[in-house]
């Protein structure tokens, strides 16, 4: 069965190096962090077999996150009105983001697809190898568990500046689990990057295929404008490791 490979873990990885460069800097990339096998089913699940929505905000409208069937019956004039908020928000200093999303935890709550793809990934995700990979790496023991969403930036798309920091929430630790296309060019856009107070890049991930980037909460980040040249999409797996 296919599902007994989601998600198998490289067993290469060299964890402890892996831990001594996230204690040092709080963040890093983990890559072919799953086996090619493993990396390459996660891969088609998010590129073939998503019914994909959108996760939208401007400023004080939203944030939004609209399933598939509501997103076909956009029309154009709702779809300007949204670009017209969004460039108003950016242009202002407002937050705002725009993305293509599918919750994987509101699927799994609301069984949209019940035991689908999706469900064993989120499965796959709480399970003990993922969660004692990340509370190795992150050295943080009181890890509990993982929440999550398939998402996918395409032409146009951002994720403006923020921090993640909502400490009701128990998030600990952000990740992002890269599966977007081997090729994926730097002009592209759609680097996670990491900012010093002074607004400098201080660090940048490229996408890249069947990589984990895992960083400490709270830090200012955003996933950095994919233009309308960009020839694929950046397919990942996107959430944070809770403590409750």
């Amino acid at each position: 069965m296919e599902g007994q490979r989601l998600l198998d873990l490289n067993p290469a990885l060299d964890v402890k190096a892996l831990a001594a460069t996230f204690a040092r800097d709080r963040r890093l990339q983990v890559r072919d962090v799953l086996t090619q096998a493993s990396a390459h089913i996660v891969h088609r699940i998010l590129s073939e077999e998503t019914p994909w929505g959108l996760a939208w905000q401007a400023g004080t409208q939203g944030p939004e996150r609209i399933r598939h069937d509501a997103v076909t019956a956009i029309t154009p004039e709702g779809w300007e009105k949204r670009a017209q908020a969004t460039m108003a928000a950016m242009r202002w200093g407002d937050y705002a983001f725009s993305y293509t999303s599918y919750s994987m935890v509101d699927a799994y709550v609301e069984k949209w697809a019940s035991d689908g793809p999706h469900d064993m990934l989120l499965e796959y995700l709480n399970d003990k190898p993922v969660m004692d990979l990340v509370r190795a790496i992150s050295g943080i023991p009181e890890l509990v568990k993982a929440d999550a969403q398939a998402t996918l930036y395409a032409p146009n798309d951002f994720l403006a500046v923020h921090n993640d920091k909502h400490a009701a929430a128990g998030r600990r630790v952000a990740y992002v689990l890269s599966m977007c296309a081997e090729s994926w060019r730097p002009d592209w856009g759609g680097y996670l990057n990491f900012f010093d107070d002074d607004g400098d890049i201080i660090k940048g991930f490229r996408p890249r295929f069947n990589a984990l980037n895992l960083f400490a909460v709270p830090q200012r980040h955003h996933v950095s404008f994919v233009p309308p040249f960009a020839a694929v999409a950046r397919y990942a797996i996107t959430g944070w490791f809770l403590d409750r």
